[in-house]
């Protein structure tokens, strides 16, 4: 039964909440004896963001899908001894006009919901990253692919030399550019080259200040990542990586399998529907920044949370001087 759960525990429990404009997220995790042990993770597509770009607004079904979801996590919680608890809002949170109503209705439940910038947000990515890899005087390139934004860092083990945060997401992708149904393979290609563009077009901004901070080494993380990343696997292009080459060669095979509604090795199905914008994000980022092949990382956002709220100094300099919200103490 999940209530023994709670049957010794004297280490310091803490949970992070990351609501993303795809899916929500919840990580439990205690600190025990300098460091940290995950003792539960539940996530949820929830689609925040959907149709936010075009009108400014959660929707009324995505609110209620939101709301739902923040019950569920919230009865979790309440099966561990917390000491404090984390809940973060990304990018649907900062451009919806109606954002504040939903962290009112959150309220209620005991959840209370700050919501972060897209750089602060890249700050805690960055963390959650490097907290997984050995400290190095390498630069490193760290991306993570959301649902509404992108979030780009190049570092060098604590010190950022380049943060950046930028509208372009999976979610907003996929309501621009794969929204009409009914398309055949040949249309879907057409919308995959329309849709790579518009993100190169983005992501081109920054390309200079990337090529000035350099980066030898190349993580990237997200739903996003883990899928493609599983997807070129699955075609015999390697583990945990995502190769330039592979996303190229299986375009067409990509753009026939959700044309045709047919299975795709590697694919699950609860994200065929971000198959398409996710590839032209990464194809369009990969290109942009010349990046070859790039592994990726299973930590990211939730991970860096969790250090910040332990004050964890392996990773905390990272998070200096960043301004970010204040962590909130759990009820029962």
């Amino acid at each position: 039964m999940r209530a023994g759960r709670n049957e010794g525990r004297t280490a310091s429990m803490h949970a992070c909440i990351d609501l993303g404009s795809n899916s929500f997220h919840l990580l439990i995790g205690e600190w025990e004896s300098g460091r940290i042990k995950i003792i539960e993770r539940l996530s949820e597509k929830v689609q925040l963001g959907e149709s936010v770009g075009s009108s400014g607004r959660i929707s009324d079904a995505a609110f209620e899908r939101g709301i739902a979801c923040l019950r569920r996590f919230r009865l979790l919680m309440k099966q561990y001894p917390l000491q404090k608890y984390w809940a973060l809002g990304t990018n649907t949170f900062r451009i919806a006009s109606n954002a504040n109503e939903l962290i009112e209705a959150a309220k209620p439940l005991g959840i209370n919901i700050s919501i972060i910038s897209g750089v602060q947000e890249a700050v805690l990515i960055y963390a959650g990253v490097i907290s997984a890899l050995p400290l190095s005087d390498r630069h490193r390139l760290v991306i993570d692919i959301g649902g509404g934004s992108t979030e780009i860092i190049v570092g060098r083990a604590h010190d950022r030399l380049l943060t950046e945060s930028l509208a372009v997401g999976t979610v907003a992708w996929r309501d621009r550019f794969f929204q009409s149904p009914g398309a055949d393979e040949d249309e879907l290609l057409q919308r995959m080259a329309a849709g790579k563009q518009a993100a190169k077009e983005v992501f081109q901004v920054i390309a200079p200040g990337i090529g000035r901070a350099g980066w030898e080494e190349s993580y990237a993380s997200s739903g996003t990542v883990k899928m493609l990343a599983y997807i070129c696997q699955a075609h015999g292009y390697g583990e945990k990586r995502i190769a330039l080459q592979a996303l190229e060669e299986l375009r067409r095979t990509m753009a026939a399998a959700i044309a045709a509604g047919q299975p795709l090795p590697g694919l699950k199905e609860r994200r065929r529907d971000l198959l398409l914008p996710g590839w032209c994000v990464m194809s369009a980022l990969m290109e942009c920044y010349a990046v070859e092949s790039i592994e990726f990382s299973a930590t990211a956002l939730r991970e860096g949370m969790l250090d910040f709220m332990v004050r964890n100094e392996k990773t905390l300099k990272a998070m200096e001087q960043s301004e970010l919200p204040a962590v909130n103490y759990a009820k029962r």
